[in-house]
């Protein structure tokens, strides 16, 4: 059997002498779990959860603010193979029952036996090693391997994404192989699994058949999901009644990449391509998606990424030259790659501009480039006379250049695009998170705002809002809400004379405890002390 690298594990109660005796109660590393991390209710176990991966969570049912069953609730939704135990001194049938439905791995009762409790705990770990054993295990995953290869609908699948199959032979080809695409609309994504970032002695291949095979097991049934295999990535095809329902794909893969690293011990990076209402169009929403994959390099691998959200101006090359190289020049420029940029681009000109000998066949690859050129800023919607330097005709500014001047002249276009580019991304990022710090600063005092909401008003999804406004702000949107909340609560406090459950009303807080509790752990003093201290300086 294979073992697992050291669990993860959080405990939850209010009070701080049985949470500290729980603590005590186990050799943590000898059973193979870490150090737990702890919290004192549900919300502050949820802001944990947020910035650490935990695969157990033991907690007590009774807790201000937020209780054991809804914490248990949050994190099931949040992270599916998340395993939880609850403990209380309350032997009540329906609090049982509850936990029992929330697939709770154990219900005990206080006092907690160290014995029973060390059991507990070791049984989830074999759990735990025996679901990780079977998901990698070599010869149940050679196994699926042959037996989910369907061979004419994969090579359907392939041949459909690179745009090989004429419209005429599509829907004989999607009857024939009894594909069901009813649409009404449909958005392609693809899962990538890193064949770099992989345990010792584990097949890159056989994982990547792992990530698959879960994928298919946590498929949404309402979407109708379609899934192949192409290029070593998992391809799935999904199906949506309204435009509003395919919006939710983006944040659906973004927790399954969190699930795959659980379940598998993958690193998995989603791209998701735009929404198309035409079965014709599902390669446009595959190489979107495949671009969107690309952008890894700048936002980081184990999420979703949508290429609507990052690039909402780029459009798909439209270029007749497919060659590799050019390609992926176009590919450096996007991500920022700038050496890179610089050795390609070198390369392009040692073996397609400067072994052209005939004057024919070097004035067209030289405007065949230009084309292209040309053709990438208006896709990306960039001004050409920046990036060209000139209203002129380029077509004819290049033609009385020789080789060198041309070299020089590409490296110059090319890192001039990618600089504008990058601007784009970097001012598109500000103005997207000025927009969501302007909504706080407005509805602040609006006890629903959250995540969901903010989103909902900016048009995308949580996974990619999340990601950018950490990257930008350098702390999470609730550590900002709350410093928003609690520097408008110092405010008040120091300005009107009114009672602590109103200011805490006024600031977004619909309970007067919590807010208290919140303001003592952000200022290390209560709302009422803190008013006393103000006045005895004035």
């Amino acid at each position: 059997m294979n073992n697992i690298d050291k669990i993860r594990c959080m405990l939850v109660d209010d009070e701080e002498l049985a949470i500290r005796s729980i603590l005590k109660k186990i050799n943590w590393e000898e059973i193979g779990y870490e150090t737990p991390y702890l919290a004192h209710n549900g919300l502050e176990a949820l802001e944990v959860a947020e910035k650490h991966p935990i695969d157990v969570v033991m907690t007590d049912i009774e807790m201000p603010y937020m209780g054991g069953l809804d914490l248990a609730k949050h994190l099931k939704q949040l992270y599916p193979n998340i395993r939880i135990i609850i403990f209380s001194g309350y032997d009540e049938f329906d609090y049982a029952r509850e936990a029992i439905r929330l697939e709770a791995e154990e219900y005990i009762l206080k006092p907690v036996n160290a014995d029973e409790l060390n059991q507990v705990f070791l049984r989830i770990k074999k759990t735990l090693e025996e679901e990780l054993d079977a998901k990698q295990n070599v010869t149940k995953l050679e196994n699926y391997y042959m037996e989910s290869l369907p061979l004419l609908r994969e090579s359907f699948y392939a041949s459909f994404m690179e745009g090989n199959i004429s419209q005429a032979d599509l829907y004989r080809s999607i009857k024939d192989y009894q594909i069901p695409l009813h649409g009404p609309y449909y958005c392609v994504g693809v899962i990538h699994t890193s064949k770099t970032l992989v345990k010792e002695g584990v097949n890159p291949l056989l994982l990547a058949v792992s990530v698959r095979r879960l994928a298919q097991e946590e498929a949404n049934e309402l979407w109708d999901e379609q899934f192949f295999t192409y290029l070593g990535n998992t391809v799935v095809i999904a199906q949506f009644e309204t435009r509003e329902e395919a919006m939710k794909m983006t944040d659906y893969y973004d927790m399954f990449t969190r699930l795959a690293e659980s379940m598998c011990n993958a690193v998995v990076t989603a791209g998701i391509g735009a929404i198309v209402s035409d079965v014709k169009d599902l390669p446009l929403s595959y190489r979107g998606a495949r671009n969107a994959l690309s952008y890894r390099a700048i936002y980081g691998t184990k999420k979703a990424i949508n290429i609507a959200e990052i690039a909402p101006l780029e459009k798909e090359d439209t270029i007749g030259n497919k060659e590799e190289v050019i390609d992926t020049i176009f590919k450096k420029i996007r991500l920022d790659q700038k050496e890179s940029l610089v050795k390609t681009v070198d390369r392009f000109v040692q073996e397609y501009i400067m072994t052209q000998n005939n004057i024919q066949d070097y004035s067209y690859y030289v405007n065949a480039l230009c084309g292209q050129l040309y053709r990438f800023c208006c896709n990306n919607g960039l001004d050409t006379e920046i990036v060209f330097g000139t209203k002129s005709d380029i077509y004819r500014l290049v033609s009385n250049m020789d080789k060198i001047q041309l070299h020089h002249w590409l490296l110059e276009v090319t890192t001039t695009m990618q600089n504008l580019l990058q601007e784009k991304r970097i001012d598109s990022s500000k103005s997207f998170i000025s927009n969501a710090i302007d909504y706080v600063q407005v509805h602040y005092a609006d006890q629903d705002l959250s995540v969901d909401r903010i989103c909902n008003q900016l048009g995308v999804s949580a996974a990619y809002f999340s990601t950018v406004f950490k990257k930008e702000t350098k702390e999470t949107f609730i550590s900002f809400l709350t410093k928003v909340r609690m520097e408008k609560a110092i405010e008040l406090l120091e300005r009107e004379n009114e009672k602590t459950g109103v200011i805490a009303r006024q600031v977004g807080y619909g309970d007067p405890n919590y807010f208290s509790y919140v303001f003592k752990k952000q200022y290390g003093i209560s709302p009422s002390k803190y008013r006393e201290e103000r006045l005895k300086k004035e």
